[in-house]
């Protein structure tokens, strides 16, 4: 009975089925965790007030946010050097996120629950969320304006809110005219800079060119000046306003307004503020730029880079796929050559991406990057151009990885039609490229976007080769700006991938930083599936198109 079960096949297609399940058990875990961790991290959480016995027996106010806790059985924590009654069969600890760390030195710690005397959450408690040094927590004591104290007591917190909101109203103003007016102006006085020297190098350096590029000059230098006046204006203003707060200890800390990001009382927040508080930190989480080494802030140049270069490399791959392609299956021999060029091709698909990456440096950067400089941009010497890591030689790195892919879906694709769809194009007249162009590779279309929908999956979420070809832990301009080229190739871009990989292995505060490392992988997975949705629709388009024909 056994053997004949055997021989039906059921247990292999039991084992599959429990291999498959196993897979998808695993990868809903995965993903689960990680989005778990990643969308909890901006909700706010409560902040506790602690009154803990330390070890030489004094008592100690602790104000902290509640991260984790961990139970060790007895035996095991008298094997790591802790004392224990005989009554304690657990010890507990929490994890606590203590902030201030520009007064303690930490972030966090962990306290045993034993010696905790007294828990509670007053509601008068803030949390400061500052640009540098992380949260700070205390108590609300006063508002400043130019060192003179203007609120206090109850007063304080709406005098506090109104300077808020006006102080970050001028950060962005400070940044809207560091990054794009001030910006633009150095960015014309490079490429006037650039343009003097090419005219010098080419012997057309004459009164007529010093005149035009003096006169651009002076009128970006006077426009530079003005900027540079309101710049100075600004800070003056943004520099007036500070707050008091009270620490743990009783200590009193005065905060500038223009380090602050936002100021809230968790414990006071109802559910509905929290609701709004959430929200206000996801948009802040897409938008904005990252700060504190990466570990706060948002990761907009992040999602940005990624994008950008996923779309130039699908634009590279797609067609050069498709041409092997369609050599290989519609015009090579299909000898032995053919079927070389075919077993190199599929090996290609497996060799360590970071070989491409090395390959990307030296060939595409050193090599081609440094003759286009030597050739059209000699002005710019000795500092490079092209012949430096930047966004096209990483696309085209990336593109080079995943060639094999497409080339042998699109090349199944060419297989899977009819002979007579062929036959019966030549036989009205059709030639071999109109037949081919207008008939086979439309039907073959459907084959060319799960080449590209899986060449996206696996250059989007690639790391290794990145890093030496373009990829920088923080990029101070975006590839895309209002600036002539308007999209800069040659410029350094942040990704999805290496974000993850400097927060979690290179942050100075690990513990701070892995909450961001969960919400980031979590987004990488958002965009990675937002642009395999995108192709896969219009690839079920396109099949259906083309049903009824290969029918």
């Amino acid at each position: 009975m056994i053997r004949c079960w055997i021989k039906s096949g059921a247990p292999w297609i039991w084992l599959n089925a429990a291999a498959v399940s196993t897979c998808l058990i695993m990868i809903i875990g995965v993903l689960g965790l990680v989005a778990v961790r990643g969308i909890g991290h901006f909700w706010p959480s409560q902040v506790t007030q602690f009154s803990y016995q330390e070890d030489d027996g004094s008592i100690k106010t602790i104000i902290a946010e509640k991260i984790d806790a961990s139970v060790t059985p007895a035996a095991m924590a008298k094997a790591t050097g802790f004392k224990m009654a005989d009554n304690e069969e657990t010890l507990v600890q929490y994890q606590l996120k203590t902030g201030n760390r520009d007064i303690t030195g930490i972030d966090f710690r962990w306290i045993q629950e034993r010696n905790v005397k007294q828990q509670d959450t007053p509601v008068e408690i803030i949390v400061v969320e500052r640009r540098e040094w992380g949260n700070f927590y205390g108590r609300l004591v006063a508002v400043k304006e130019n060192g003179t104290a203007i609120a206090s007591g109850e007063k304080a917190w709406s005098v506090l809110q109104e300077k808020l909101a006006s102080t970050l109203s001028l950060f962005k103003d400070i940044i809207r005219l560091e990054k794009k007016d001030i910006g633009t102006i150095n960015y014309g006085l490079e490429r006037l800079r650039l343009k003097e020297k090419k005219s010098q190098l080419d012997n057309q350096w004459d009164d007529a060119a010093k005149k035009q590029v003096a006169e651009e000059r002076a009128g970006l230098e006077l426009d530079y000046k003005r900027l540079q006046s309101q710049l100075s204006e600004l800070y003056r203003n943004i520099k007036r306003d500070s707050l008091v707060v009270e620490t743990e200890s009783g200590a009193e800390v005065e905060i500038s307004l223009s380090k602050v990001v936002r100021v809230y009382q968790p414990n006071a927040m109802s559910l509905f503020d929290k609701m709004g508080f959430y929200g206000s930190k996801v948009v802040e989480f897409l938008a904005d730029d990252p700060r504190e080494a990466n570990t706060e802030g948002g990761i907009f140049p992040a999602i940005f880079g990624t994008i950008m270069m996923v779309i130039i490399m699908s634009i590279i791959v797609t067609p050069f796929g498709v041409i092997a392609a369609v050599y290989l299956r519609e015009y090579a021999k299909q000898g032995f050559t053919t079927r070389l060029i075919r077993i190199a091709v599929n090996n290609l698909a497996g060799v360590p991406s970071v070989v491409y990456g090395v390959f990307g440096l030296g060939f595409f950067v050193y090599i081609l990057g440094g003759n286009i400089d030597q050739l059209f941009f000699p002005e710019a010497s000795p500092a490079p151009v092209f012949g430096t890591p930047g966004l096209l030689w990483a696309s085209i790195t990336l593109a080079l990885l995943t060639l094999p892919v497409v080339i042998v879906s699109t090349e199944e694709g060419l297989a899977r039609i009819p002979k007579s769809i062929r036959e019966g194009s030549l036989a009205l007249g059709a030639t071999k490229l109109e037949t081919l162009w207008l008939t086979v590779l439309p039907m073959a279309s459907p084959a060319m976007m799960t080449g590209l929908i899986l060449a996206v999956a696996r250059a989007a979420g690639e790391v290794a080769p990145l890093m030496l070809v373009g990829v920088v832990k923080l990029a101070p301009t975006l590839p895309l700006d209002a600036n002539f080229p308007f999209l800069h190739l040659d410029r350094k871009f942040m990704h999805l991938g290496f974000h993850i990989y400097d927060v979690g292995f290179q942050s100075p505060n690990v513990e701070a930083a892995r909450p961001l490392v969960y919400a980031t992988a979590l987004l990488l997975v958002l965009v990675i599936v937002g642009l395999n949705l995108a192709a896969i629709v219009i690839r079920n388009n396109l099949r259906e198109k083309y049903r009824a024909l290969e029918g």
